[in-house]
């Protein structure tokens, strides 16, 4: 992860001048900058993760390099990242693979038409949709990589919208053959489409997507709507004017609110910029992958996102993201005690 400061601090701890090298540091960086922090003492990084909680920055990183640890460190905490009210476990993400047609220059979870496909599976998604039905589940997204790419993602949808409405991202771009006699099949009031669309013109979307995906993903969504789907369209951009741009452009298409996703690029997967977020920063969003289930749909193949390799029982894995949570919590609000003075 690139920072915007790197301080080696060498051999030093918290015992023997860290603590002032990083105070010296907070005092001469923005809100929302990244310091990289490297030595040779691995035993900071456990000091390292209290003094950010205790501080109010956030962690995002730990590595080795060439015997050596870095930490990255967001200051400040990111307000944009809040509590919606949404109940924990009422929306439940399903990583369906993880190779997809395109390569886009921002994946928070590096897919490609190179990227092993790691698939969930039918007979697992059966299963999570029968035991989601008992656990609260009132949504459930399908995402990817690309889900379309897979033979029977037909029937996976069918086992999510059975269990609970059902919304799919998507590029948009394999809407033709076998693919538009899924489509053609599948119940249109228990199952949404949402479609990737970065821009209101080519140009931005093409650079981060491909050349020519504007187009095509223009013709995805038109085939959509004429088949009777509801569309949802998504923008991930860099920039609130961006946003605001692309806000524009739904206004003048006459897109209601409920069916807009504009969202800023995350600092995760084969990122090089956007928004650096950390587990602190996010309410958890059940997401169940291959390999586990998640804290987030935003960072569902990094460790630090990760709660807990088994999958079943579902109200296990669902009780595991909610203690992790309840923890999270707990420590902040032990962190605000300690200053009580009255």
């Amino acid at each position: 992860m690139k920072a915007d400061i790197d301080l080696d601090i060498g051999a030093k701890t918290f015992e023997s001048g860290l603590l002032a090298e990083l105070i010296s540091v907070m005092r001469s960086t923005q809100p929302g900058a990244l310091v990289a922090v490297v030595g040779d003492e691995a035993s900071v990084g456990s000091e390292l993760e209290t003094w950010c909680r205790f501080t109010g920055n956030a962690l995002l990183e730990a590595t080795t390099e060439k015997d050596r640890m870095r930490w990255v460190f967001r200051c400040g905490n990111d307000a944009a990242l809040g509590e919606d009210g949404r109940p924990i476990g009422s929306r439940l993400w399903l990583y369906t693979n993880f190779d997809c047609n395109l390569q886009c220059d921002y994946c928070c979870v590096r897919s490609s038409p190179t990227a092993p496909r790691r698939e969930l599976g039918l007979v697992r998604v059966k299963q999570i949709a029968r035991e989601a039905t008992e656990l609260g589940v009132k949504e459930i997204f399908v995402t990817g990589g690309e889900p379309f790419l897979l033979e029977d993602i037909g029937e996976i949808l069918i086992a999510c919208a059975d269990a609970a409405p059902t919304t799919v991202l998507t590029n948009g771009m394999l809407f033709s053959g076998r693919r538009a006699e899924i489509l053609n099949a599948l119940p249109r009031n228990r199952i949404a489409l949402q479609i990737s669309l970065d821009s209101a013109t080519p140009d931005r979307h093409d650079r981060h997507r491909g050349p020519g995906t504007w187009a095509r993903t223009r013709e995805g969504i038109q085939h959509a709507r004429e088949l009777g789907y509801r569309v949802r369209l998504a923008a991930t951009v860099s920039t609130d004017d961006e946003a605001k741009e692309f806000r524009q452009f739904l206004d003048e298409e006459k897109i209601a609110e409920e069916d807009r996703v504009v969202r800023r690029i995350a600092l995760r997967g084969v990122a090089s910029e956007g928004v650096a977020i950390a587990r602190t920063d996010l309410v958890p969003e059940v997401t169940i992958t291959a390999e586990g289930v998640y804290w987030h749909p935003v960072g569902a193949e990094d460790n630090d996102l990760l709660v807990t390799r088994e999958i079943f029982p579902l109200s296990a894995s669902f009780a595991a993201v909610r203690r992790a949570f309840d923890r999270e919590r707990e420590h902040a609000n032990k962190l605000a005690r300690i200053f009580n003075c009255a």
